[in-house]
């Protein structure tokens, strides 16, 4: 290696900076393209199917190893840096959902897995460093609209945590934890706070998954649209609601063990779950 001078330096910047340009208009393009592209025919699936993907989702998990532990450590530092964001800032009410929302935005959190998972499917050898692969997708601009959309609706969700919250326990936030507590699960005013918010949760982790169970895979797999791939996945849900409910059930009971230890079991439970979203993916759309 050796050290360039600022004209150098400022050269290679201009030109790093025209590839970035280059690249977001071909993606912009691509997705012009593809749009109202051609549906996938979806499969009815059965609760054996959402069991079976979890096995196999598990099984790309302990191949990986390390690799994916590596990769995935990150989950449990953002959730730790999110928990000691809460406490510092007197932002006990946030606390729940923002560890909730882990339901919400965690399908792009996990696209590097579904990458990983594809490539072993196909017998290649994979590292953790192809989890960045998606970066060279070619609907890498529709992954990322996808993706701002999940964003959109975390930050919709804390908006309207917060507004439960003021209109049950509020105005006043009380700055002990334990005092916090005691006032959830033991007023009038905490156990509505508690009905309203997980009701309302629901509603939000309900049209993250409609949204993005199989559009990240989808638009990982194929040449297919934006539009087409988030009508396929709502179309999966609709064409098999007691199996998705089961996979519903399934990802909020692994998020709430993984984050019930500090968030540290988010490290097992994101991975696992990534995995096994691109082989349910598999079973609920035929392939071309």
């Amino acid at each position: 290696m050796t050290i360039r001078n600022p004209i150098e330096w400022s050269g290679a910047q201009f030109v790093s900076a025209a590839h970035a340009a280059s690249s977001f208009q071909r993606s912009i393009e691509h997705m012009q393209d593809t749009a109202h592209s051609p549906a996938p025919t979806v499969r009815r699936i059965s609760n054996a199917d959402v069991y079976r993907s979890l096995r196999q989702g598990f099984d790309d998990f302990t191949a990986y190893r390390s690799d994916v532990l590596f990769l995935c450590a990150t989950y449990a530092l953002v959730g730790l840096v999110m928990a000691r964001l809460a406490f510092g800032m007197d932002l006990l009410p946030l606390l729940f959902p923002l560890a909730s929302g882990f339901a919400i935005v965690g399908p792009l959190a996990a696209v590097g897995l579904y990458e990983m998972s594809r490539m072993r499917e196909r017998g290649m050898e994979v590292g953790w460093a192809n989890a960045f692969d998606v970066l060279k997708a070619p609907a890498v601009g529709g992954i990322a609209a996808l993706g701002l959309l999940l964003i959109a609706l975390f930050l919709v969700w804390l908006g309207t945590a917060w507004a439960i919250f003021q209109a049950t326990m509020g105005p006043t936030v009380p700055t002990a934890p334990m005092a916090f507590v005691n006032d959830v699960l033991f007023t009038a005013q905490g156990q509505t706070m508690i009905v309203v918010g997980v009701g309302v949760g629901f509603v939000f982790a309900l049209l993250a998954m409609m949204m993005s169970v199989v559009s990240f895979p989808l638009l990982l797999d194929r040449d297919a649209g934006l539009d087409t791939a988030i009508r396929t996945s709502f179309r999966a849900v609709i064409a098999n609601p007691a199996p998705m409910a089961l996979w519903g059930a399934i990802v909020a009971a692994a998020l709430i063990a993984g984050s019930a230890l500090f968030f540290v079991g988010l490290v097992v439970a994101v991975p696992v779950l990534g995995h096994a979203t691109w082989h349910l993916y598999r079973k609920l759309v035929a392939p071309d």
